[in-house]
């Protein structure tokens, strides 16, 4: 639907209800106009007509079923034939207008122009960042049930009516203005906010690559500032994108693809990058390492191709089972349903491996991969489950990875909105070798525990740090980045999370920065650990207080009376660009 169709709900609901409201207009006015000619009796008997005033008021209350009594005389038997007639009249044109109306509101075309209409006065009213949504599948309620619990609004665009509906039902903290449209359409992307000064970004995550695509290239076209994030599964889609300057091209299988590949040559870089991008809280079990010897490929859709590039990158061999196989197709194909037990056997997966189970429909998956295993319970086995409605099934077979699409695309994308620096320090971790990364799991993991940490940034600008930024430009201290990171409750203590990356500004890097790195205006920290490391970080960064109290241990007295309070009585003063507490005695002596 096209925001053009309609100028303005109440014209479409006039037009549609120009017929009943001109007869009830004319029901109306043949009653006045003969009620004024008809002839009657005044209180004397002599004879009068009624003036239009009160024809019209007589008939106005008479039509709404009100009936007052006859004004301002009583009516002769002529008068009361006529309104007899009236009454009758005007039944009959209620009754048609109120059918016009009850059918009015059952339009679906009245009802959709209803539901834009609110949508554009949500979006006008918006004061706030929030991210474009196109897409409220499996990976689109992911991530806005992501964004609510971090504080970020979205605006969703979904085609299906039925899926759109359901984000009421999944209790967000704010409601989330959303509209059951094509995104594809330019016009229905400015109508969701694409030019809105308060959109920070536009994420296409529907199931079709070419609609992302469209998507893509109008965000280019009408917001190029703005990030993009798109879904792409077609290696062809994705290299479309590419190639006009889409930022951000998310693709499921290979970003797995890159995984396995990593877990193959690299464990310990493999457990290291799952541990900082798994979901905060959850525990990361460390499983056994993809095995080096022959696959056997079940499917050869986006997935499968994917996954053959992989493992003929990493020199492995394969047997490739798939219903319709390349003509080319070699002794490496194998024709037939890769849930059979013959198509299996003649793929010799008993000297197998690893399986990987490839196709659209997770009950054939799991028929491939439970076949597989009782044929060879050794199998390293990689599944791939389309949708989060089967999570009981995928959840009763233990596989060595399970492929989720849907949680692929969304931790991609929030990694990228939350944490831009996770991904060029992930990017260190695979350039960095398997010792060195084998070494950081191991700390990490000693001091923090399998479970995945909470992964944030920080910056030392006036919005994420304005007492540090103040403390650097005023003072011209060196502090340590150590200092920072001390408990404002008891300095003693360390807090409960350790910086990762480091980013000046200008652009140079430090890996795993020290204790002891100096922290300057502009830094970017990308840091892990506990979610209450993260809020007393944030409060250090922001009270001035809570800052030289981590700094340099004296508590100073929070806000404005108090401040003015200690400085009046001498309690602390200046010296040497640093507060310095006053004894307590030597003041008492001054006095004396």
């Amino acid at each position: 639907m096209s925001p053009q169709t309609y100028e303005s709900t109440l014209f479409l609901a006039l037009r549609r209800m120009r017929a009943p409201l001109i007869t009830l207009i004319l029901i109306f006015a043949i009653s006045v106009v003969g009620l004024t000619l008809v002839p009657g009796v005044d209180g004397e008997g002599h004879p009068t007509r009624m003036d239009f005033f009160h024809a019209f008021y007589f008939i106005s209350y008479t039509a709404t079923t009100i009936g007052f009594g006859e004004i301002p005389y009583a009516f002769s038997e002529s008068q009361r034939l006529w309104v007899i007639f009236c009454i009758y009249l005007s039944v009959i044109g209620w009754a048609y207008s109120i059918g016009a109306l009850l059918a009015l509101l059952q339009d679906q075309n009245f009802r959709s122009a209803v539901r834009l209409q609110r949508f554009q006065q949500a979006i006008r009213h918006l004061r706030e960042p929030f991210y474009l949504v196109c897409g409220y599948g499996e990976t689109g309620q992911l991530i806005c049930r992501s964004l609510d619990q971090i504080g970020l609004r979205a605006v969703v665009l979904e085609i299906e009516d039925n899926k759109a509906s359901q984000l009421d039902l999944h209790g967000h903290s704010v409601d989330i203005p959303q509209l059951a449209a094509d995104a594809r359409q330019p016009e229905i992307l400015k109508l969701a906010g694409l030019t809105h000064p308060y959109c920070q970004g536009v994420i296409a995550l529907t199931n079709d690559d070419s609609a992302n695509l469209a998507i893509a290239i109008t965000a280019r076209l009408l917001a190029p500032k703005l990030p993009a994030l798109c879904r792409a599964e077609a290696v062809e889609i994705a290299n479309n994108m590419a190639s006009f300057g889409t930022r951000h091209i998310i693709n499921p299988f290979d970003k797995f693809g890159r995984y396995l590949a990593l877990a193959l040559h690299a464990p310990a870089a493999y457990h290291l990058l799952e541990w900082l991008t798994g979901v905060p809280g959850a525990v990361v079990k460390p499983h056994r390492d993809p095995p080096r010897g022959r696959w056997v490929l079940c499917g050869y859709g986006h997935f499968g191709k994917v996954m053959v590039s992989m493992l003929e990158q990493e020199g492995l061999p394969m047997t490739i089972i798939d219903h319709a196989p390349p003509a080319e197709s070699g002794e490496r194909w194998i024709q037939g349903d890769g849930a059979s037990a013959a198509a299996l056997l003649k793929a010799n997966i008993q000297d197998a491996a690893g399986v990987v189970a490839c196709t659209h429909d997770d009950i054939n998956n799991l028929a491939i991969v439970v076949t597989a295993r009782e044929l060879n319970p050794k199998l390293f086995v990689v599944l791939r489950q389309n949708l989060q409605a089967n999570q009981a099934l995928f959840d009763a077979f233990e596989s060595d990875f399970t492929v989720v699409p849907s949680q692929i695309v969304a931790r991609e994308c929030l990694a990228i909105l939350t944490t831009p620096l996770l991904a060029p320090f992930l990017d260190e971790i695979k350039q960095r070798g398997e010792v060195w990364a084998s070494t950081l799991l191991d700390q990490l993991t000693e001091r923090f525990g399998w479970e995945a940490p909470a992964v944030w940034s920080a910056c030392v600008n006036a919005t994420q740090a304005p007492a540090l930024l103040r403390q650097l430009s005023c003072d011209g201290l060196r502090i340590p980045l150590g200092d920072l990171l001390l408990d404002p409750q008891d300095r003693s203590h360390e807090l409960e999370c350790r910086v990762l990356y480091l980013v000046r500004a200008d652009d140079s890097t430090v890996m795993l920065p020290h204790r002891h790195t100096p922290v300057q205006a502009g830094d970017r920290l990308l840091l892990a650990g506990n979610s209450a490391a993260r809020g007393a970080l944030e409060l250090t960064l922001h009270n001035e207080n809570t800052l030289d109290y981590v700094l340099s241990g004296r508590e100073i007295p929070g806000g404005w009376i108090w401040e003015q309070l200690a400085k009046r009585h001498g309690w602390w003063r200046r010296a040497g660009g640093d507060f310095i507490a006053a004894d307590v005695k030597a003041n008492s002596d001054r006095t004396r």
